[in-house]
């Protein structure tokens, strides 16, 4: 939980950080729909590429990013796994007999717990997970000895294996930019983005202060509830609690034992919150003087015009090609 980035500024000077919020709040929007707009798995590799390369113009290191993905690597891997083995459109690439045998299934699940007992002290965990399944597709697919119990086919499509990837780097891409936004961004920032990006639904009597409010502490509050966690599990672990280990019966414990000094510091900080708005004489819906005032640069333009050339493409690309 200490790595997680969703919802933390990191401090820099490059021109991402110059870039005016409300500028980056519209860009993020444009860009979003024009990833939606591709369809092609060249382009989307194509539109990866120009994110790694903002990534390193911008000075933002790519750790951050993966940290910033690695709490969505379960619905990455899922999606994934999901369209090979359910999408059965184009050309059968591959097509083997999966053996479930009495020798093959005690294999399985030997190498199940071994990687379970293993795993923590590997550093690499996500490519020992996929070392781990390949050895057991391997037994699977190899070791046809023993009393048969059931035979299975493990096929590969060709558009169910480019559907696959193309997913894949499309959930990459958009948080990827969301994260890019929150990193660059102070939450002060941000809010003060948010209301101007919102001002036109005021037509609708909506009060977009509430909702740039509300938007903006929830992203402020993640990472500090994060670290909050994580502190109660490195003290609950200098006690003796293990969280990964024990029946499920003390699992659930173990979780509850977490949530509820959890609850008391979310109620606790929402507390301080309040006394601290109250002290400075906030009061919902009135008007406001502010410390901070947002400006339009050359940048901005910039950035918004590369936007929006980036949203052209990606229709031309959908409509011509």
């Amino acid at each position: 939980m200490k790595n997680i980035v969703i919802g933390r500024y990191i401090p820099g000077n490059s021109f991402l950080y110059k870039i005016d919020p409300r500028t980056k709040i519209i860009a993020l929007i444009i860009l979003m729909v024009a990833v939606f707009m591709l369809r092609s798995l060249i382009f989307m590799l194509a539109g990866l590429g120009l994110i790694m390369l903002l990534l390193a113009i911008g000075k933002i290191s790519v750790k951050r990013v993966y940290l910033g993905l690695r709490p969505l690597m379960f619905l990455l891997i899922f999606t994934f796994s999901f369209q090979i083995l359910f999408n059965t459109q184009g050309t059968q690439l591959i097509d083997v007999t999966l053996h479930y045998t009495v020798l093959t299934i005690p294999l399985i699940i030997a190498l199940f717990f071994f990687w379970m007992y293993t795993k923590k002290i590997i550093r690499f965990k996500l490519l020992y997970f996929f070392f781990i399944v390949s050895l057991i597709l391997s037994v699977l697919i190899f070791i046809d000895v023993g009393y048969t119990l059931n035979q299975g086919a493990l096929t590969i499509y060709s558009q169910g294996l480019e559907m696959a990837f193309f997913i894949m780097l499309r959930l990459i891409i958009i948080v990827t930019l969301s994260t890019i936004l929150t990193l660059t961004t102070k939450p002060t920032d941000l809010n003060l983005g948010l209301e101007s990006v919102l001002k036109p639904l005021k037509i609708f009597r909506v009060n977009t202060e509430e909702i740039a409010m509300i938007l903006a502490i929830s992203l402020r509050y993640i990472p500090t509830l994060l670290d909050e966690a994580n502190k109660i599990m490195l003290a609950q672990a200098s006690r003796g609690v293990d969280f990964s280990e024990g029946k499920l019966k003390d699992k659930v414990m173990q979780i509850v034992s977490l949530l509820v000094p959890m609850f008391i510091i979310s109620f606790k900080r929402s507390d301080e919150l309040a006394n601290a708005m109250e002290a400075r004489s906030f009061v919902p819906g009135r008007n406001r003087t502010r410390l901070q005032t947002l400006h339009w640069s050359s940048l901005d333009t910039v950035a918004l015009s590369i936007a929006f050339v980036a949203l052209f493409t990606s229709i031309a690309l959908r409509i011509f090609v």
